[in-house]
């Protein structure tokens, strides 16, 4: 049986929908096959249904908050970078806008905005969409491939497997890709949740439930003190991985730990085989050094010898944040600045600067944004996205190992990917 297709893609979200069009405005006859009744189910839930479409950095941006990843994206980057991609946007009619931290959003607030945006470039392209189309197996043949669904077999010459990796399972994403490249040939680094909420079941942690902290500092430890890290190489020496140290918003929940802070910090937990005895540490201050707090506090002290101390600490904290940095201090609430004594002192400084919050664990793929892991990159031609194992396999967005911060860098990675390969297949 002849081939009906040159191209067939499968799985409709970011990378999907771009590189269905951009194979077909470049003259081949492509078929986007989708097992959801509708495209795009990721890019309608993310950032809470408002679509953080990419982050207003350059390419070299980008490339950096990827770390040792980084690399790889050159090419990709190089075709489609961020203000290439914000153009592509709004040529569609949906306007843009950049928040504050760089993120940008639609104008809109509305993510269905962009899946129009890409449905409609999809459509004037040609490229065919069919929806509930559910993949079994995809087989490498003489010609090409056959790609068998519920109900028939498509041929292709060639065909590029964006179906993501295993987050929000409930938008479609549940790693069946996985296997299908394990059997052509591909290694699959283990999967797991990454941008995801750390769970805690510390007293003092979930009691701060619906308290949100503008900026903090958050690493990993074990109990015996030693950081826990994701390491690369640079140069022939080992180096931190850019998201070992993570800074921003932490949001104080019911189960522990969410926010953008906590969200980076996550996958440094899920890559860690044994997470027994694993403690997070909260810097809640984290532009001042622990001497200079100290010295403050101290003056402040001293100052207002008369003043409770709990209204002292208001200087720096939340109220409910202060009463909970004495309660775990060991300062009685009712005790005045000059009455602080250099061990309490001692004791606030240290849950200021390293406040220990024992964890569980992470709330699973059910809650987290990406995934860490997935298709191993040295197997993959970055500068095509095409299978250095099979010929005519293209691989793009999250089923990739691929995981950047928070922000948008995970969007613009899968669209990016998604452009080059739609190029070259």
């Amino acid at each position: 049986m002849s081939n009906e297709w040159d191209c067939i893609i499968i799985g409709a979200g970011a990378a999907g929908l771009l590189a269905a069009s951009v194979a077909a405005e470049n003259g081949r006859k492509s078929l986007l096959l989708e097992k959801n009744t509708k495209a795009g189910v990721k890019i309608l839930m993310s950032g809470g249904t408002r679509c953080n479409i990419t982050h207003a950095v350059d390419k070299q941006g980008i490339i950096e908050a990827y770390g040792q990843q980084g690399p790889f994206l050159h090419s990709a980057l190089s075709t489609l970078t961020p203000s290439q991609l914000v153009e592509l946007i709004e040529s569609e009619g949906v306007e843009t806008k950049t928040e504050e931290g760089g993120k940008i959003f639609p104008a809109s607030d509305r993510a269905l905005d962009v899946q129009q945006a890409l449905l409609a470039r999809l459509e004037r392209s040609g490229s065919d969409l069919r929806l509930q189309q559910h993949v079994h197996s995809v087989t490498r043949e003489e010609n090409g491939f056959a790609i068998k669904t519920d109900d028939r077999v498509y041929q292709c010459e060639s065909v590029l497997i964006t179906t993501g990796g295993k987050s929000f399972p409930g938008c479609g994403t549940t790693g069946e890709g996985y296997g299908w490249l394990e059997q052509l040939g591909h290694s699959i680094v283990p999967p797991r949740p990454a941008l995801v909420p750390i769970t805690s079941n510390a007293e003092w942690v979930t009691g701060l439930q619906g308290l949100t902290l503008p900026k903090v500092r958050l690493h990993v430890e074990t109990a015996t003190g030693e950081v826990v890290r994701t390491t690369g190489k640079a140069k022939g020496r080992a180096r931190a991985n850019f998201r070992d140290d993570a800074i921003g918003s932490l949001l104080f929940t019911h189960f522990g730990l969410s926010g953008p802070v906590a969200l980076d910090l996550s996958r440094v937990i899920t890559l860690q085989e044994d997470r027994r005895n694993l403690v997070v540490i909260c810097d809640f201050l984290p532009e001042v050094e622990a001497n200079d707090f100290e010295q403050q506090l101290k003056s402040q002290c001293e100052q207002g010898g008369k003043k409770q101390l709990s209204s002292i600490l208001y200087r720096w904290f939340l109220k409910r944040q202060a009463d909970t940095i004495m309660s775990q201090a060991e300062v009685p609430f009712d005790r005045r600045g000059a009455e602080l004594s250099k061990v309490q002192q001692e004791r606030i400084v240290r849950w200021t600067k390293r406040a220990a919050i024992p964890i569980t664990g992470t709330l699973g793929f059910e809650k987290a944004e990406v995934t860490t892991g997935g298709i191993a990159l040295k197997e993959v031609n970055s500068k095509t996205m095409e299978s250095k194992l099979v010929p005519g396999l293209f691989l793009a967005g999250e089923i990739l190992d691929l995981d950047g911060p928070i922000g948008g860098y995970n969007f613009q990675a899968a669209f990016s990917t998604g452009y080059l390969a739609g190029l070259n297949i």
